[in-house]
């Protein structure tokens, strides 16, 4: 049986994993002419369908109520973890190189550690083994993910891929158009798009474990923020183009793009993350970003034919390596974080702050009187917050 303290990396490879694959089917989504408002609006809408029903099951019972400042941290939420994110990110992408976006994506780790930093979320102790191996890794795994656009090298002669997509055999003019002319002028304002994209994610990470620390229902919340991302970006779509016949899908590749990106990208992706913010917080999460690269690498060769070079390979060991020693360096200061008891176990660190606080649902008068699903009894709710759980 997985042990426990392995739950949160296999969470967020399976994470990357999904954002591998999102990645090629909304690059051909976009290829065949899709907007791509439309399909950031139908992938939050989509999630938020596919996580209700998954927040009622889990969370009915958790006791965390919805008050007014949970409805507005949640509201912030969307607008910089979904809408601004992922608008950013798209527009962007149309004046550069899809190498360059990627590599400039792998700025989050940084860009969370100095904004964790700031807000003294994230202990900085250059003096001791662990915060040596969080700068030191952070520094590592960033410069490897910058190896692997940048110096390509020789190609490694490996063995043919045994799988192929034929539907992803030949890339739309228009996007090899698109690439030759991020070459020029335009290519600045992309990159600075790519950049703000990266802050508006970060700022997400620190939102979210902030938000742990008075409630500590992920799937809720994260179903909550898909529908009203859904929403801003359907806003977005309609003052770009009024036209209807944008909307439309048809059962091919614009249709299983936003089932997928949907589903997997945003809602299991969103609901992953938010959990392992909660358990492990928001430097720990973004470590694993770079390795996105690796795996597009991977399905890359095994999928569209593409070949490995010796600078994505330098680049790949590099990042492994740096995430290591983050992921020991954060494992080393929770082991001595003060609070746990000597079961060692995450749920007495699922629902809580960096700073230890239990996440307990505010019981003021301003609280709105609706809570997440049917009440619980006052009893449920005074355990979940002396265990602080959810």
């Amino acid at each position: 049986m997985m042990k426990k303290d392995s739950v949160p990396p296999v969470a967020m490879l399976l994470v990357q994993l999904g954002f591998a694959g999102m990645n090629v089917v909304s690059k051909l989504a976009l290829d065949a002419g899709m907007s791509p408002y439309v399909l950031i609006a139908y992938r939050n809408l989509i999630a938020a369908a596919f996580l209700a029903p998954i927040a009622f099951l889990l969370e009915r019972r958790s006791g965390a109520t919805i008050t007014k400042k949970v409805l507005l941290q949640i509201f912030i939420s969307s607008i910089f973890g979904a809408t601004l994110n992922q608008v950013l990110y798209f527009v962007g992408l149309k004046s550069t190189t899809p190498t360059v976006a990627c590599a400039l994506t792998n700025t989050l780790p940084a860009l969370t550690f100095v904004m964790a930093a700031a807000l003294k979320m994230e202990t900085v102790r250059p003096g001791t083994p662990a915060g040596q191996a969080k700068l030191v890794g952070t520094a590592v795994c960033v410069g490897g993910s910058m190896i692997i656009p940048f110096y390509k090298g020789p190609v490694l002669r490996l063995w043919a891929s045994p799988v192929h997509w034929r539907f992803a055999e030949h890339p739309s003019s228009s996007s090899a158009s698109a690439a030759a002319a991020a070459g020029h002028s335009g290519a600045v304002a992309g990159d600075v798009l790519i950049i703000a994209s990266c802050i508006a994610w970060a700022v997400w990470f620190i939102l979210q474990s902030k938000m742990a620390e008075g409630f500590s229902a992920p799937y809720t919340s994260t179903a909550i923020m898909c529908l009203m991302a859904g929403a801003q970006c359907a806003g977005v779509s309609a003052s770009m183009d009024r036209s209807l016949a944008v909307w439309k899908l048809g059962f091919d590749i614009r249709l299983y793009s936003v089932l997928y990106i949907g589903i997997i990208g945003s809602g299991v992706g969103f609901a992953l993350m938010s959990w392992c913010i909660q358990v492990r917080g928001p430097l720990y999460v973004s470590m694993f970003s770079p390795l996105l690269l690796v795996v597009v690498a991977i399905i890359g060769w095994a999928i569209l034919g593409e070949k490995i070079r010796v600078g994505s390979a330098i680049g790949s060991v590099l990042i492994v390596a740096g995430l290591y020693m983050v992921l020991w360096g954060k494992g080393r200061e929770m082991d001595k974080q003060p609070g746990l008891d000597d079961k060692g176990d995450e749920e007495a660190a699922l629902g809580r702050g960096l700073k230890g606080k239990p996440a307990v649902a505010s019981n003021r008068v301003d609280a709105i009187s609706l809570p997440v699903f049917p009440a619980t009894s006052p009893k449920q709710h005074d355990t979940a917050a002396r265990n602080g759980s959810n």
